[in-house]
């Protein structure tokens, strides 16, 4: 049984896109570095501010605690920087980076798929990022990571994106996050073996289910743990190391414990929930059949599974995923597509005959206004749905869903999608 994470670029690199690969990578492993410094500093501003006030008013915060509850929050910013530092400081996951001597790879953007925020106003989240090409699993000797020339200072973009991925541990991995796992994977879940219910249960290995957009891998690993072959597929390096770490450095259930709510006081109803303790995992990741076929990709899901056949005959060198899978499961992702157009060919390019495409997620464009001079396709979700059965898919079992991504259950504003399911079979 291997948890493997397999690295995968189809274009040529020079010493240019090296250095940069590597001052990218070693800037996501200086965000977790740094994360307590960050957070210790700006928990640190509301003490300077509580001397601004007058005595009396300071009087009056101390009756309710305000400060004691300042330095329980620095502690429990400590044990989140304990544990993000684990995550990096592991030297396995220096194989992340890639040893560019060996594997080609070149720079391209990254767009992180992030539909949780701490406001609904901010969902729409552009970083820049670089494919790399290897591979390891269990027992791999890791490749070192090249030195950068210099290592960039992370700033407040990339510290959103590691509060987000701490969010994203309660979301996929907690007992906690299980009612806004269910309201989504569990309709997917239930589609996939509704769709294969003629496999018989020892037999679902010959069946290959696709997830992109991955994440932290929770949805991939529910279908392995179900007995499918399963492959998720991510580009973000935040949820790449995250889920690494949590899939092959973690086997105990509760093995970790995090803080994800001490970093914002807005909309609290009481103040014992800023420092909630979350635990995590909720089940032992290796808890998978005997035998099992469960792996991650990392790399643009474009660039991978956009390879044809054709592609293939001019360049030996790529791998075609053309007609290879039988079933592909899109949560909260489709809406990262720059062309929509292009995301659904290349899902229905790569099923089977007969295969299945299971969504579910909103249609909150995420390159829709950015400022980089990417081309973003919008379409309503009629327009989506015509658009698949031009392309040649018959839907079916289409409703809408009301849920949360990474929300906070307790918290004074609860943002709610209105995600769109839906079962769509090649034809």
């Amino acid at each position: 049984m291997s948890h493997a994470h397999d690295h995968r670029a189809s274009v040529d690199h020079d010493d240019d896109h090296e250095e940069l690969e590597a001052q990218h990578f070693a800037k996501i492993v200086e965000t977790f570095k740094k994360y307590g410094t960050y957070h210790l500093s700006a928990n640190n501003r509301r003490r300077k501010d509580f001397f601004k006030l007058p005595l009396s008013n300071q009087k009056l915060l101390e009756e309710l605690g305000w400060r004691r509850r300042l330095n329980e929050v620095d502690y429990k910013i400590a044990e989140n920087a304990q544990f993000l530092n684990t995550i990096v400081d592991h030297p396995d996951i220096f194989a992340m980076g890639g040893d560019m001597s060996e594997d080609d790879n070149a720079p391209d953007a990254e767009h992180s798929h992030q539909h949780g925020t701490d406001t609904p106003h901010d969902h729409h989240s552009h970083s820049h990022a670089h494919n790399h090409n290897h591979s390891h699993a269990h027992g791999d000797a890791p490749s070192p990571v090249k030195n950068p020339t210099k290592v960039e200072k992370p700033g407040d973009f990339e510290m959103d994106k590691l509060r987000s991925t701490l969010k994203q541990f309660v979301r996929d991995w907690s007992a906690e996050g299980k009612e806004e796992r269910d309201a989504s994977y569990k309709p997917m879940l239930d589609a996939l073996f509704d769709h294969f219910s003629d496999v018989p249960e020892n037999q679902r290995l010959s069946v290959r289910v696709l997830v992109p957009g991955a994440g932290l891998a929770r949805l991939a690993w529910e279908c392995a743990r179900a007995g499918f072959t399963s492959q998720g597929n991510e580009f973000s390096h935040f949820m790449l190391l995250s889920s690494y770490f949590i899939l092959n450095r973690t086997d105990q259930v509760d093995q970790h414990t995090i803080y994800p709510y001490v970093h914002s006081f807005s909309n609290v109803r009481s103040a014992s929930d800023l420092t909630r303790a979350i635990k995590i995992p909720d089940v032992r990741p290796s808890d998978l059949p005997d035998p099992s076929d469960f792996s991650l990709v990392a790399g643009d899901f474009i660039e991978i599974y956009g390879v044809s056949n054709e592609d293939q005959r001019q360049d030996p060198m790529k791998e075609s995923h053309e007609m290879q899978w039988n079933a592909v499961l899109t949560c909260f992702f489709i809406d990262t597509a720059k062309d929509i157009v292009e995301y659904l060919q290349i899902i229905h390019r790569i099923l089977m005959p007969g295969g299945v495409w299971i969504n579910l997620g909103p249609l909150l464009w995420h390159w829709e206004n950015n400022q980089t001079g990417d081309p973003s396709i919008e379409l309503s979700l009629d327009e989506v749905k015509q658009l698949a059965k031009n392309i040649g898919f018959e839907l079916s079992n289409e409703r809408t869903i009301p849920t949360t991504y990474t929300g906070v259950n307790d918290g004074m504003v609860r943002f709610e999608y209105q995600a769109e399911f839906w079962v769509a079979k090649k034809i």
